[in-house]
């Protein structure tokens, strides 16, 4: 009998939706999300490449931004195949064993990602305020050393969450809200005792993005206060001009994430689409404004995208 139960159990799906009601534009849906993975795809590909091969960006920020390329196009290729198929050819079956593993990619990639914009906070906060030992303080082995963290860290905290979901029952319909696998949507639909999941991952926001938000918030307060304290305006705009393309980045990502948490666990039917809308927003959006951001504050960076793409 446990031997039927199990195999039910691994064939067993979970059903993925896309826009209520908006079926009948699903093609031309797909075409814009198609545009956005590429566009994303090319933009995020295109800033490590630069920065690999070119030695004068071989800096600290120039590192950290290659990180975050990087994070986001894990993002991007966790959750296109689930998105297009839906989309192209409505497909919204999903294996149990796919969806914890689409899962999994996509918070660890969350919090790594987090961790990248705190790291790129602290390099914010040590070129501003003490920048005499910006390149004894953020050299390279130390700067690896900080990315291998970030990865181990995010998966250190996201992995039990499969694990823990695989290990209860789901029966009903077992409908998912978005056309991508998330704690929160599979939490929900299990028949079992899910206090353990709900604690863990309101802990993880807490402990995770909420500390990482607070410790930048608390990196730009000391920013302003330093950037204030300088008497020549001029050198006080060229150094905020410096974190604009981060704090833009912040404020997207932190923003939707929150707003999008606080909707998966308060919502009710009336915040429905604006759930699934913000799920799109938080997923897709920052990959494809990030690399827009940056190459248009850095004029280095821009002129060697528009040099490669000249050539």
């Amino acid at each position: 009998m446990a031997a039927v139960n199990d195999t039910k159990f691994n064939s067993a799906v979970f059903l993925l939706t896309g826009i209520p009601g908006q079926e009948d534009v699903h093609l031309w849906i797909s075409i814009l999300f198609c545009l956005m993975f590429v566009i994303s795809i090319i933009g995020n590909s295109v800033i490590p490449f630069i920065i690999k091969t070119d030695p004068t960006l071989h800096e600290p920020m120039y590192i950290f931004l290659s990180m975050l390329a990087v994070t986001d196009l894990g993002l991007l290729i966790a959750t296109m195949p689930t998105i297009l198929g839906i989309y192209l050819f409505n497909s919204r079956e999903i294996s149990f064993n796919a969806c914890f593993t689409q899962l999994f990619f996509i918070h660890s990639l969350q919090c790594i990602k987090s961790s990248i914009l705190l790291l790129m906070a602290f390099d914010r906060f040590i070129a501003i305020c003490n920048p005499l030992r910006y390149a004894s303080i953020l050299t390279l082995p130390r700067i690896a050393k900080m990315g291998l963290v970030c990865v181990l860290r995010g998966i250190a905290v996201i992995f039990p969450l499969p694990l823990l979901l695989k290990q209860f029952h789901y029966c009903g319909a077992n409908v998912l809200s978005h056309s991508y696998c998330v704690h929160q949507e599979v939490m929900k639909l299990a028949c079992s005792d899910i206090t353990v999941n709900n604690i863990y991952g309101l802990h993880i926001s807490l402990l995770m993005m909420g500390l990482d938000s607070l410790f930048i918030f608390l990196s730009y307060v000391m920013i302003f206060k330093t950037v204030l304290s300088v008497v020549s305006q001029t050198k006080c705009l060229r150094a905020l001009n410096t974190c604009v393309s981060h704090l833009c980045v912040v404020l997207l990502f932190y923003t939707s994430e929150m707003v999008l948490s606080v909707i998966h666990r308060f919502g009710n039917s009336s915040t429905y689409l604006l759930q699934i809308l913000l799920g799109y927003v938080y997923l897709l959006v920052p990959p494809l404004m990030n690399p827009v951001m940056y190459s248009m504050k850095s004029k280095h960076l821009r002129s060697r995208i528009i040099r490669l793409f000249v050539k």
